[in-house]
């Protein structure tokens, strides 16, 4: 039992390394993606909603520690990503299908949580491409709201189904020790993903 305490603590701590770096990296490149969230999500559909909150919230207060204090707030975000993703696979085996659903839910869920941070924290613009996008649709009329959320759509329907096909793909090839380790955690969601 002290193993497998351990052993989780050890991913949740590697989940959170990946979500930092990554969303260090996309934002450095000013991609139109984040990736941020990839840890969370293995975390939460692996082990359950709660430790994903966990990662998902740890992710976004100790990046905004070391790199941005504007970030804290976005760990709503990532706990909805938790939560999400971790009743999805909970409820249903996290294989193809479900993972390209839970994609897409969270494709909405994101923005609609992130748009009203990033325009009281970023006045809506992220510096990235997706700026150009904003800054037409508010100059057609739409409201500071709508530009950014429709801009984020796009790079959320990119980002959150590539994450969880990129967490189908990881858990599908995890080795069998591991998937062993975790099935404590769901009676056929790791046995289902493999098929």
């Amino acid at each position: 039992m002290k193993n497998l305490k351990t052993f989780k603590i050890a991913i949740c701590g590697l989940a959170i390394a990946i979500n930092i770096v990554l969303g260090i990296m996309t934002s450095m490149l000013k991609l139109p993606f984040y990736l941020d969230t990839l840890g969370t999500v293995v975390t939460a559909v692996l082990m359950g909603p709660i430790p994903g909150v966990i990662v998902g919230a740890s992710t976004n207060i100790i990046t905004g520690f070391i790199y941005n204090l504007q970030d804290i707030p976005f760990l709503l975000v990532n706990v909805a990503v938790a939560l999400v993703s971790g009743f999805i696979a909970k409820k249903y085996s996290f294989n193809l299908i479900p993972a390209i659903v839970c994609g897409l839910i969270l494709s909405v869920v994101c923005p609609l949580i992130g748009t009203p941070i990033g325009i009281f924290i970023y006045g809506g613009l992220t510096g990235t491409v997706s700026d150009v996008i904003v800054m037409a649709l508010k100059s057609s009329g739409s409201s500071i709201f709508a530009a950014s959320f429709i801009a984020k759509i796009g790079n959320n329907l990119l980002d959150k189904v590539g994450t969880c096909l990129i967490t189908y793909l990881l858990i599908k090839n995890l080795p069998v020790s591991i998937k062993n380790m975790l099935k404590i955690y769901s009676n056929n969601n790791l046995e289902a993903i493999a098929k």
